[in-house]
């Protein structure tokens, strides 16, 4: 019935198998835990001691796929008709998880479980992530605002936490040609996009516990900024702009000719806006400018980027 698909990569996995093991034994149902090492060089020796747990199969790949290329092998091994996709860095916060999921084992779905993070967790090293997390990823009212806009249905997939039908998946499938950090989601919800299938969301989280500390998360954030531009100059994707509010901003910016406006005011204020987001109470709004006018700029200077 349920296959549980967990790629890793240097992560700790045996706490979240052994309480997904331990929910879905609990359930009668037939299922499987797979997980995946991705090229991993840390916790290979504690991970492999899933493949103990009846119905639990580790794989080690001895090369780094890459986030969509390893999702799809996943599937591919999966021997049931549904897909519960989750990451390494997350932990089960409730006893009923595999439980609220059941219900959806029907037809062609796809269903996102949703992200929580800890609240005991105020740590001023990871207080940028901490605050888009809770603000934008895990805020109910946020995401439900974004989904009564004209673009319904579209923003803000995510991969984290998520149950799809194995047949649905395989007309979907992760795009392994995106190389770079991010926007792999973005694109498998592009992909549903065009194939006519809609995702809908459900109050069913696991916490996200993998944070990145503020200087990583705006590293990440430029890799992904730039690997955003790419796939837009790729121009393969005629629905990318409706799965990105950021690229729809951009391109009305374009549009009017004021990148080059733009460009040239983050040259003066780039130090400040990174002195915020790397403080102990970062502006979400700052944070939204610091990924446009990085936009801008790759786009102002895109002969430079390998597209």
């Amino acid at each position: 019935m349920l296959s549980i698909l967990i790629p890793t990569y240097n992560y700790n996995i045996t706490r979240l198998v052994n309480d997904l093991h331990l929910q879905a034994g609990g359930l009668g149902i037939d299922f499987e835990i797979i997980v995946m090492e991705d090229g991993s060089d840390t916790f290979v020796e504690r991970n492999q001691r899933i493949s103990s747990l009846s119905h639990c199969k580790y794989i080690y790949l001895e090369q780094n796929t890459g986030r969509s290329a390893i999702r799809n092998r996943l599937a591919d091994l999966a021997q049931y008709p549904y897909l519960l996709f989750m990451d390494c860095d997350a932990a089960v916060c409730n006893k009923d998880f595999l439980f609220r999921y059941l219900p959806f084992c029907q037809g062609e779905v796809v269903v996102i479980g949703g992200t929580a993070y800890d609240r005991g967790c105020n740590n001023p090293s990871y207080s940028l992530r901490l605050k888009y997390g809770r603000e934008r990823e895990s805020n109910p009212c946020y995401l439900l605002k974004n989904h009564e806009k004209e673009h319904d249905n579209v923003d803000n997939f995510t991969t984290f936490n998520f149950l799809i039908s194995k047949s649905v998946f395989n007309r979907i499938r992760f795009d392994e040609s995106i190389s770079g950090y991010g926007h792999e989601d973005t694109i498998f919800g592009h992909s549903l996009h065009v194939k006519g299938f809609v995702f809908q969301r459900i109050d069913n989280p696991l916490i996200h516990k993998g944070l990145d500390d503020n200087t990583t998360y705006l590293k990440k954030t430029s890799e992904s900024v730039k690997n955003l531009y790419r796939l837009y100059r790729l121009g393969n994707y005629p629905f990318l702009a409706e799965e990105s509010k950021l690229l729809r901003t951009f391109l009305k910016l374009k549009k009017y000719h004021l990148t080059g406006l733009v460009v040239l005011k983050f040259m003066f204020v780039r130090k400040m806006m990174e002195k915020n987001l790397t403080g102990k109470h970062p502006d979400l709004l700052v944070y939204d400018l610091y990924k446009l006018f990085l936009l801008c700029k790759y786009h102002v200077s895109s002969d430079k980027l390998t597209v």
